[in-house]
């Protein structure tokens, strides 16, 4: 049976118990002598906390977890799934892929599942494929996750690019539908970009290769980033044939207060109107969107009928939106 729309059945998220607040990681910074403060941070980031997974604890044990609640909200069990997409950028190993590893923990054996690696943006990559397996008949119900544990390729020396990120994991399940779903999606990237967000290590003879830490250029990635959430966004509303006043709720990827307040100014849209975790959650990339999405989904915010602009913007360089109707 092939179905003309996906939609949105059930939101699931976790985020680890470790809680590490910018007084906390100042501290442990000065003590190896460098220097950062909790207002240096919040002035450039909006980040006050982040939460930091323990050790053993790995991307598929997070998705695995938020899986199972995204499952819970739809009231299906792993069975009735039939494709399962990991977005992430830290995976558990290599091979195999950290959905075949969710797929295996859920009892979900059977259906398609893959990894989609498009860093920050990855959760929309993800969200947007398993819509089209839908459509064209490929699945029926997908399960769609964000996990990510940054914490493991951070140089903890770096101030620069410590202080932002977090780990965590959220999900959605989709099923097939007659009722409109998904309105519209665009997708983007491009490759002479790649140097401005990268971790470039490597795994080679059993020694590691390149640098294993993630860098950053960060005024680059800023200014990108504001340009390309303003023009996607644009074009996937144009796709959808609606204004922005149509946009019940903007969520973007929670990778920096001054780009969220930057975006929402170019569309003229609200801040009352965006999603905003980056404050506790700090940049959990590929989980960032499904985490405040859950976030929203669970304290009443968006509800049946509500338009919800999610869009992703992150290292590749890849950017891409979709429009949703709850």
């Amino acid at each position: 049976m092939t179905y003309r729309y996906s939609r949105i059945v059930g939101t699931g998220s976790i985020l680890p118990p470790r809680i590490v607040t910018n007084q906390q990681l100042v501290a442990e910074l000065g003590s190896r002598g460098i220097e950062t403060s909790d207002e240096w941070i919040v002035e450039r980031t909006g980040i006050r906390q982040r939460h930091i997974a323990d050790e053993g604890v790995t991307s598929s044990r997070l998705a695995t977890e938020a899986g199972r609640r995204a499952l819970d909200a739809a009231r299906l069990d792993p069975s009735d799934i039939d494709l399962i997409i990991v977005a992430t950028s830290t995976p558990d190993f290599v091979f195999p892929s950290t959905a075949c590893l969710v797929q295996k923990e859920l009892g979900a054996a059977g259906g398609a599942a893959f990894d989609v690696q498009a860093v920050c943006t990855g959760f929309v990559y993800a969200f947007s494929v398993a819509d089209s397996m839908i459509r064209s008949g490929l699945a029926h119900r997908a399960l769609v996750v964000g996990a990510e544990v940054f914490s493991r390729i951070l140089d903890w020396n770096d101030r620069g690019t410590c202080v932002l990120f977090g780990d965590g994991a959220g999900a959605v399940v989709l099923a097939g539908s007659d009722e409109p779903g998904l309105l519209a999606a665009k997708l983007h990237a491009d490759g002479r970009h790649e140097s401005i967000l990268r971790t470039a290590g490597n795994v080679c003879h059993g020694e590691i290769t390149g640098h294993p830490y993630l860098t950053m250029d960060g005024q680059a990635v800023f200014k990108l980033a504001v340009s390309v959430l303003d023009s996607v966004a644009r074009e996937t509303l144009a796709e959808a044939h609606l204004p922005i006043e149509a946009v019940d709720w903007m969520i973007p990827h929670q990778a920096n207060v001054r780009i969220l307040n930057a975006t929402a100014r170019r569309l003229h849209i609200p801040l009352s109107r965006v999603v905003v975790t980056v404050d506790s959650h700090a940049n959990t990339s590929a989980a960032s969107i499904p985490l405040a999405l859950d976030q929203a989904v669970r304290d009443g915010r968006i509800r049946a009928g509500h338009n919800v602009l999610m869009e992703g913007v992150g290292g590749g360089f890849t950017w891409g939106a979709v429009l949703v109707r709850f």
